[in-house]
């Protein structure tokens, strides 16, 4: 359903723009309808800017992202708008999201201008009600509100709802649950689970490898807006091949032991015990189970 093919960003920087900074570098993965891909890495490593560029909030500097086999650089006017009736997103503070002199529930008034701009008062109090319902939303607890009269969850989960509103068939969830409580994040993981199996697709954003493990089929790790190691999440958790990987995995916190860098040496890079001359970006290790060069560089050469 969706595919990233070798997609890079560069922004330029410093006096005179003379620098560039590369944001993103060569990623390559896809994402298949009712399965959640956890993207994870640490801050700064292109995470959202990845995200921002499968909304088209911003254009790849270079590859292609396909929907449905059609690259999305390519839509304009029409088509850019079917594209968000399908594809959605999700973001960290929800109350950056919704301007605070107006009443929350019109974000969900917006998109019946936009997309329902015929559906009778009847009908759409009906649609309203359906996707509020899905995100376990009361009605009369959120509709007719101020921003500041609703909790973090409430509003993330109203995000959601509107995004329902549309028939998404893909959610960019750009950590959605890193400003809320314990309680209210395990409702909205839930909620996210309950999506899928709906035939949802979801990128799940975060720096948080417990909750990647909780929720997704596939894992992706960025080190330095470039994939160092993806496939199965019950491969990369369970089989960390990268340095990198098993770094994040070890810093995890764990009641009753301290962190230690015991055990953490991953031996000869796994890479080039593939491809001994160079090769691809990443190799395959394992059944669905891909891994870079271990020395991180263009070069690739750890050996």
């Amino acid at each position: 359903m969706l595919r990233l093919d070798g997609v890079s960003k560069t922004y330029k920087v410093g006096a005179l723009a003379r620098k560039d900074l590369h944001a993103v570098r060569d990623v390559s993965f896809e994402l298949r309808p009712g399965e959640v891909v956890s993207l994870i890495g640490e801050s700064g490593s292109g995470k959202s800017t990845i995200g921002r560029m499968i909304l088209r909030l911003t254009r790849a500097t270079s590859g292609t992202i396909t929907f449905d086999g059609t690259d999305i650089a390519t839509l304009r006017r029409g088509s850019l708008k079917e594209y968000y009736r399908a594809a959605q997103g999700v973001f960290q503070d929800p109350f950056s999201t919704f301007n605070p002199v107006f009443k929350a529930d019109r974000v969900l008034t917006m998109i019946r201008q936009v997309y329902f701009p015929g559906t009778g008062d009847v009908e759409w109090r009906g649609r309203v009600d359906d996707a509020l319902s899905a995100v376990s939303l009361n009605p009369d607890q959120v509709l007719d509100k101020y921003p500041h009269q609703l909790s973090g969850g409430q509003l993330q989960r109203l995000l959601i709802a509107r995004a329902l509103l549309l028939d998404i068939r893909l959610l960019v969830a750009d950590e959605v649950i890193s400003m809320l409580d314990a309680s209210t994040r395990i409702d909205v993981l839930n909620l996210l689970a309950d999506l899928k199996e709906r035939g949802l697709a979801v990128l799940f954003i975060t720096h948080d490898l417990s909750l990647g493990n909780y929720l997704a089929d596939r894992t992706v790790i960025l080190r330095r807006g470039s994939v160092v190691e993806c496939g199965a999440t019950s491969a990369v958790f369970g089989d960390p091949v990268h340095p990198y990987t098993r770094t994040l995995l070890a810093s995890v916190p764990r009641l009753g032991i301290r962190w230690s860098d015991e055990d953490l040496d991953p031996g000869p890079c796994r890479y080039h015990a593939v491809h001994p001359g160079g090769g691809p970006p990443l190799a395959e290790v394992g059944d669905d189970h891909l891994v870079a060069c271990f020395a991180g560089n263009d070069e690739r050469e750890c050996v």
